[in-house]
Order: structure tokens, then C-alpha cells, then sequence
């Protein structure tokens, strides 16, 4: 089974120099990167790093996640952000559980023995309201057997073809919360392992977190009324 590794980014210049050094990509069969118009030199570190770039016209992760499937001729695509939130040491356990047929391998900040950024403080919103997500999901469309624990993690793997069969059309962050959705949807083979979430490595947080859960409020609501339409 041939498995891609695509690096996800748009202004990462400092993060990227931290990041690319820690990670092994000796076990993937081809590496790229998608990038949205970086202007920083993010460009720059990608190529002293040997990394193919594939260049994103239009803004928004969800686009990026079509850009990276229509580019890779891999039988499935671990997708990771460059921020540092991601741990570069578990992208090779994603290999198992994707040549043992799983359709969607998530890293779960929320299954047992995961830890999530948040962990570190009594106050925790960002992974409550999560969990809330977590769980109206699940109550919705899980089955015996077939649940997930983080939804909205975007360190993830997917065999090549399921955005198409799924019918994807977020453009922006709530693409991972659209997948998990329509996978639970369809009953698919969903797998998942616990990993440690970090802080950003430089920088600051692009994606806010009030705008963010409006968005997938809308998400969420749009799921409910099409059901298995899609």
C-alpha cells in the first residue's frame, strides 16, 4: 500500500523550521506539501527540505484537502498541520491501522490515554465544547462499535478517493467535522489512537475559536437536515 504525507500550510515560516527537522518520512512513499500562498519563506524551507510543493490557488483547508487528493497517486494521504500541534512522532502508526482497511484513522486528543492542550489548566473550552460536538455526533449517526472520539482533529489519514464518495464541500475548518460526520454517516471503517496535542510552535492561533464554532454549528445543522443525502 502506497501512503502520502502532506504537509498542510500558509505562513509557517518559523514553525516549519522547528517542525520539518523533527520528522521522519523515511516510512511514507511520497511527501508534498500543499501551501496557500505563503509569503514568508515558508516556500523556501519546504524546498531546502526536499519537499515537493503543490500550490493552493484559493484559500481554506477544505480546499487544500482536495488540492492534495487530486496531486497524489498514494492509496491514502496522512494529512498534518505545521503549527506544532501535531506530533510528528505518531505519523507512523497511522500505516497499521490504514493497510489493515480502515477507511478514516484519526489522532484522538479525547480517547484514553490522549492528551490535549488544554489538559494543562482546570478551564477547558475549547476541548468541552469539543466533547459536546463529540457527543451529539455520535448520539446522531454512531452505532455499536462504530463512534468516534475527536471529530474535529485534523491529524488524520484517509484513503485516497473518500472526500469524492463523501461528497466533501467544506472549504474551510469544519472539512475534518464534515468527513467524521459523513463517515459515521455511511458506517465506514474508522480508526483511531491516542496522541499528545502541543502548543504552536510560533505564531498565533489563525483559526478563532468563537467564528470557528459558529461554523460548525452550521455544519452541524446542515448534516441533520440533508441526512444520507449527500
Amino acid at each position: 500500500m502506497k501512503i502520502a504525507l502532506c504537509f498542510l500550510s500558509y505562513n509557517e515560516v518559523e514553525c516549519l523550521r522547528k517542525l520539518l527537522p523533527t520528522v521522519d518520512s523515511s516510512t511514507f512513499d511520497e511527501v508534498f506539501a500543499v501551501d496557500g500562498g505563503s509569503t514568508d519563506g515558508s516556500q523556501d524551507v519546504y524546498r531546502q527540505h526536499g519537499i515537493k510543493i503543490i500550490a493552493q490557488p484559493s484559500r481554506g483547508r477544505g480546499a487544500a484537502f482536495t488540492i492534495a487528493e487530486e496531486a497524489s497517486a498514494a492509496d491514502a494521504i496522512v494529512y498534518i498541520s505545521t503549527d506544532g500541534n501535531e506530533d510528528p512522532k505518531d505519523l507512523p502508526k497511522f500505516r497499521k491501522y490504514l493497510e489493515g482497511g480502515a477507511d478514516l484513522v484519526i489522532a484522538s486528543r479525547m480517547i484514553e490515554g490522549a492528551f490535549n492542550e488544554e489538559d494543562i489548566s482546570w478551564w477547558r473550552p475549547r476541548k468541552w465544547v469539543n466533547q459536546i460536538f463529540v457527543w451529539t455526533v455520535n448520539f446522531l449517526w454512531g452505532k455499536p462499535g462504530v463512534r468516534i472520539t475527536d471529530v474535529s482533529n485534523g491529524y488524520r489519514a484517509m484513503r485516497r478517493g473518500l472526500l469524492k464518495e463523501l461528497g466533501i464541500n467544506a472549504v474551510g475548518h469544519t472539512i475534518e467535522f464534515q468527513i467524521s460526520i459523513r463517515a459515521l454517516k455511511k458506517g465506514l471503517k474508522i480508526s483511531e489512537f491516542p496522541t499528545r496535542e502541543g502548543q504552536r510552535l510560533a505564531g498565533e492561533i489563525k483559526a478563532r475559536s468563537f467564528r470557528t464554532g459558529v461554523q460548525f454549528l452550521e455544519c452541524l445543522a446542515k448534516e441533520i437536515w440533508i441526512g444520507k443525502k449527500f
